[in-house]
């Protein structure tokens, strides 16, 4: 069978499952996400396994260490996994539920009442545990998913993947409606994004040019978890020690992840007092720090900073800081390099913290907290498939919600139009 029959048979294997996964009972999927969160554990040994074969072929192809990092599984993380999926089992369900029903005057009873989206194509890069997490998700609100990992996580995904079709298949549930596509070979991705007879969205999760490239490719409609270019301004009237760990927190505890700082924007009245011990803070943490003429000069071991750093999302312990004269630079300047990811202001002052809340449309925005909270466990949706930066149909962490839609159930007594 040639690739392009592959890709097409797997992906219509998953449309004929799709219908069957959408009325699966709530207690039937909780389950089945139960049971792959014990497999998970009990199978840890083998997953490792699976997944030193793509470490060991990550360094030969000498990927940067926030890929590494990415791809790793280990003890804690497999634990994590598992944690996930029962967190969603323990979430409502929202496949048919009505989320706002009224009558009209004629005596028409209309609910609106949530649907799953159908089948789902994720593409992603190097994080396994998206396969997992996705995966989840998706049985949860009641949707199939085609499965695109890259190929340095290929074995560690080809098993993650057979182990809840496993658990599908042990429940009675069809298990087609979880596919991984189980090749290297990049023209996969190709025939997977022309596939809209039997693919209802595609979610990419990667950097920008593969986001470009689905933008280019892409038949099927995208809903894109872009990269974060993630930013933190500190206002004048900032309580420093706590903009100090907002800092340190953003770019430190997980550099590779997309709700990472990557700029500090300064304003000039606190710099002299905030920057000298805010990036002598970052260098002991082991951050290189690159900024503007005025940053240099208040602060040692400082690398100077280009036009593009300002929309460079590092992955990696590197930050850029630039000094600005007031909220209206901040302001203008996120607007011009950012990517709707995720923006923290840090002040005392309510009237300027609401400007930068109201003013900035990107899909979180913060006042006195780090960015690394534009997540959805920490934002209490639980698991998500990813951080989308399109704002339809769904903008910021996606959860169960965001992977549904609504249909109208509309009952009458035979009412007819006039």
């Amino acid at each position: 069978m040639s690739l392009a029959k592959k890709i097409e048979s797997l992906c219509k294997r998953a449309r004929e499952a799709a219908p069957f996964v959408a009325k699966l009972p709530t207690g039937t999927k909780n389950k089945i996400l139960l049971e792959t969160a014990d497999a998970l554990v009990a199978r840890q040994a083998e997953i490792i396994k699976e997944n030193t074969k793509d470490l060991k072929a990550a360094s030969a192809k000498k990927l940067s260490p926030a890929m590494v990092d990415r791809l790793t599984l280990n003890e804690k993380r497999i634990a994590e996994m598992a944690q996930g999926l029962r967190e969603v089992a323990a979430l409502p369900d929202p496949v048919g539920e009505t989320v706002k029903a009224w009558t009209r005057p004629n005596g028409l009873e209309v609910r609106r009442v949530r649907i799953p989206l159908g089948v789902i194509g994720m593409v992603y890069e190097s994080r396994p545990n998206v396969t997992i997490d996705a995966a989840g998700l998706c049985l949860k609100s009641g949707n199939a998913i085609v499965l695109r990992g890259g190929s340095e996580a290929l074995h560690s995904n080809v098993l993650l993947g057979k182990i809840i079709r496993d658990a599908l298949k042990k429940n009675g549930a069809n298990p087609d409606a979880v596919q991984v596509v189980d090749t290297p070979d990049r023209e996969a991705m190709k025939f997977l994004v022309k596939q809209s007879r039997y693919v209802d969205l595609m979610i990419p999760r990667g950097g920008g040019a593969l986001m470009e490239w689905m933008e280019e490719h892409s038949k099927i409609p995208v809903i894109k978890h872009d990269k974060g270019v993630c930013h933190v301004y500190v206002d004048e009237s900032a309580d420093f020690d706590a903009a100090e760990r907002i800092a340190l927190n953003g770019k430190v505890q997980r550099p590779s992840a997309c709700n990472a700082l990557e700029t500090l924007l300064v304003n000039e009245k606190a710099a002299k007092d905030f920057l000298p011990r805010a990036i002598r803070r970052l260098q002991d943490a082991g951050v290189e720090v690159r900024g503007d003429d005025k940053v240099r000069k208040l602060a040692s071991g400082v690398k100077k900073a280009t036009e593009k750093d300002w929309s460079t999302e590092y992955l990696d312990l590197i930050l850029a800081v630039k000094t600005v004269p007031d909220l209206e630079a901040a302001i203008r300047h996120i607007q011009k390099y950012g990517s709707l990811h995720t923006e923290t202001i840090v002040t005392r002052d309510e009237a300027r913290a609401r400007e930068f809340l109201n003013r900035l449309d990107s899909s979180v925005v913060l006042w006195n907290a780090s960015t690394r909270f534009n997540d959805g466990g920490q934002l209490g949706l639980g698991a998500e498939i990813g951080i989308s930066t399109t704002k339809l149909h769904a903008f910021g962490p996606m959860g169960l919600e965001e992977l549904t839609t609504t249909k109208f159930v509309v009952k009458g007594s035979g009412q007819i139009r006039e």
